[in-house]
C-alpha cells in the first residue's frame, strides 16, 4: 500500500492493491470522525467524504478492486505529468489503425498487379478491414470495462502483430483477406479504448482539451501514413511496410506492459473493475461483445453516428479515387508522390485537432455559466456547426469542380487545399461529437464510443465498396455533390440535437451521466 498526504492545495493519494478489513474499518472510522464534527484539519475539504474502500478478496472479475464516491476526486488519483504521460502513451498507440488503413491505400495499383486482380476488389480488403475494426472496437471496449483497459492493449496487440506478418507473406486476394481482418482487429481497440482512458483522468472541462490533443497526434498518422506505405511500394515493396507494422506493434506491446498504468474505475452499474498492477484473473467471464449496440437504441447517440459517418464516407470518397484518377489526371505515377498528395488531408485533421479543443472546452464553460451553473451537455456541439455547415461540404464541392475543369498545376494545388480543409473540418467535428459521447454516458465511455465506431464501420464499408464503381457511373463530380447534400442533412442533425438534447435523452435514458461536481443540475 502506498499512502501520501498531499498539501492543501493539492488532495489525497491513495493507492492500494489489497488491504485488511481490520485497516479499513479503521480509515472508515477517521473519515467518519471528521465528518461527525466541526475539526479543521489541513487536508483539503474536499478530502471529506471521499475514499477509496478496498475488499479484503476479490471474488470474481465482476467485482471491483477499487470503488469510488462520487465526486471530482476520482479525477485526482494521477498528477498532472503522469496524466500527460498517459496521454503521451495512449495517442502514440492511437497511430497504429491509421497506418494500418494509409499505408495500405497508396499501393494499391501495385497490390492489385502482384496479386493478378483488380483495383476494385483489392479496395474490398479496405471495406473489410473497416468492418474488422468495428468488431475489434466493441470486443476491446466491452471487455475493457470488466478487464481494465490496459488488459485490452495487452490482449490484441498480439493479435495485430500476427495479422502484420500475414499480410506481409500474403500470396493471394484470400489470404490478403483474412490476414488483413487480423491486423485491423487487432488495431482498432486502441482508439476506443484510448478515448476511455482520457474520460477516466480528465473532468468535464478538460476534456475537449485533452480529446483534441489526443485526435491531432493520432492524426499524425494520415499525415504521414500514406507517404510512407507509397515510399516502401516505390523503392522496395508494400510488403516491407506491413513488415515494418508488425515490427512496430512488438515495440508499442512492450511500452505498453512497462510504462501504461491502469485507469478505469468501478460504475455504479457494477460493470468496471480496476485492475492494479495488472493482476491476472484466474476466471474469464463472457461477455457479449455485440452489447455497446445498445445504446445506438437512444436517438442521440444514433444521430452522432450518423453525423460523423457522413463525415468520413466524405473523406474516402475522395482519396479513394484520387490515388488511381491523380495518375492520368495529374500525370503523377509515382506511388511515393501519390502517397504525398495525400498528406494535406492528415495536416488538416492536426490543425483541426489542435483547434477546436479549447474551443469545445469554452462552448462548455460559457454556456453552463449563462445558466447559472446548470450543465447542459450539447452545450459543447455547438463548436462543430461551422465545420459542417461550411468547411466540409465547401471543399468537397470545390475539389468536385477542381476534378472536372482545372488541369496542370493549378488544379492540383486547389485539390491539395480542398484536401487540407476537408481534414481540418471533420476533426472539428470529431472533437466534440467524440468528447460529447464521453460526457453524456461517463460509466460506459469506451462502450459508446465502440458502439459508435462500429455503427460509422458498418456504414462506411458498404460507402467504400461503392465508391469507385459510382465514380465509374456518375463521375467524380456529381459524387462530390452527393457528400455534400449529406453533410448538409447531416449539420441539420446536429442543430436538432442541440436544440432538443434534453428531449432526445429522455426519450431512453441508457444510463446517462450525472453533473459534474459543482455543478447545480444536468438538463435531462
Amino acid at each position: 500500500m502506498k499512502r501520501r498526504w498531499l498539501t492543501p492545495d493539492r488532495r489525497l493519494h491513495l493507492r492500494c492493491s489489497g488491504m485488511s478489513r481490520q485497516l479499513s474499518a479503521a480509515l472508515l472510522q477517521f473519515e467518519a470522525f471528521f465528518k461527525d464534527t466541526d475539526v479543521d484539519i489541513s487536508a483539503p475539504p474536499q478530502f471529506r467524504g471521499w475514499l477509496y474502500h478496498c475488499p479484503s478478496t476479490m471474488d470474481t472479475e465482476a467485482t471491483p478492486l477499487l470503488t469510488f464516491n462520487e465526486g471530482d476526486d476520482i479525477y485526482l488519483r494521477f498528477s498532472a505529468r503522469e496524466k500527460q504521460n498517459i496521454l503521451t502513451i495512449v495517442a502514440a498507440c492511437g497511430l497504429l489503425p491509421f497506418f494500418v488503413t494509409g499505408t495500405f491505400t497508396p499501393a494499391l495499383p501495385q497490390i492489385a498487379e502482384e496479386l493478378d486482380s483488380t483495383g476494385e476488389m483489392v479496395n474490398l480488403s479496405i471495406s473489410l478491414s473497416i468492418f474488422a475494426m468495428s468488431f475489434g472496437s466493441l470486443v476491446g471496449a466491452t471487455y475493457s470495462t470488466v478487464y481494465g483497459r490496459k488488459a485490452i492493449y495487452l490482449w490484441t496487440l498480439p493479435i495485430f502483430i500476427v495479422g502484420s506478418i500475414g499480410v506481409t507473406f500474403a500470396d493471394g486476394i484470400p489470404s490478403l483477406f483474412a490476414w488483413r481482418f487480423l491486423q485491423s482487429m487487432g488495431s482498432s481497440p486502441v482508439g476506443v479504448v484510448g478515448t476511455g482512458i482520457i474520460g477516466d483522468i480528465f473532468r468535464v472541462e478538460e476534456r475537449g482539451r485533452a480529446m483534441s490533443v489526443f485526435f491531432a497526434a493520432t492524426l499524425i498518422g494520415p499525415s504521414i501514413a500514406p507517404l510512407a506505405g507509397g515510399y516502401a511500394a516505390q523503392y522496395y515493396s508494400w510488403r516491407a511496410m506491413q513488415g515494418a507494422l508488425g515490427v512496430t506493434g512488438i515495440i508499442t506491446l512492450y511500452f505498453i506492459w512497462v510504462f501504461l498504468p491502469e485507469t478505469s474505475h468501478f460504475s455504479a452499474d457494477g460493470g468496471k473493475t480496476e485492475l492494479k498492477n495488472t493482476k491476472v484473473l484466474r476466471n474469464f467471464i463472457s461477455v457479449n461483445p455485440l452489447r455497446p449496440l445498445w445504446l445506438l437504441r437512444s436517438p442521440p447517440f444514433f444521430m452522432i453516428g450518423i453525423i460523423l459517418s457522413v463525415c468520413v464516407i466524405g473523406i474516402f470518397a475522395q482519396i479513394i479515387p484520387l490515388t488511381f484518377t491523380i495518375r492520368e489526371r495529374y500525370h503523377i505515377y509515382n506511388e511515393a508522390w501519390v502517397g504525398a498528395c495525400l498528406l494535406p488531408t492528415g495536416f488538416g485533421n492536426m490543425a483541426g485537432a489542435i483547434m477546436i479543443g479549447p474551443i469545445s472546452d469554452r462552448m462548455v464553460i460559457q454556456w453552463r455559466a449563462k445558466r447559472g451553473g446548470v450543465w447542459y451537455p450539447e452545450d459543447r456541439l455547438r463548436a462543430a456547426i461551422l465545420p459542417l455547415l461550411i468547411v466540409i461540404p465547401g471543399s468537397i464541392l470545390v475539389l468536385g469542380l477542381a476534378s472536372k475543369y482545372l488541369e496542370g498545376t493549378l488544379g492540383l494545388v486547389v485539390t491539395l487545399i480542398c484536401l487540407f480543409f476537408n481534414g481540418m473540418g471533420v476533426d472539428m467535428t470529431f472533437g466534440p461529437l467524440s468528447a460529447y459521447l464521453v460526457d453524456v454516458i461517463q460509466s460506459s465511455s469506451a462502450e459508446s464510443l465502440a458502439a459508435n465506431t462500429a455503427f460509422r464501420a458498418v456504414v462506411l464499408s458498404f460507402s467504400i465498396a461503392i465508391t469507385l464503381p459510382l465514380v465509374n457511373s456518375i463521375g467524380l463530380l456529381m459524387t462530390n455533390v452527393l457528400c455534400s447534400a449529406l453533410t448538409w442533412i447531416s449539420c441539420g442533425l446536429l442543430w436538432i440535437i442541440i436544440c432538443r438534447g434534453e428531449q432526445l435523452r429522455a426519450w431512453l435514458d441508457v444510463g446517462y451521466s450525472v453533473a459534474p461536481s459543482g455543478d447545480k443540475r444536468v438538463v435531462n
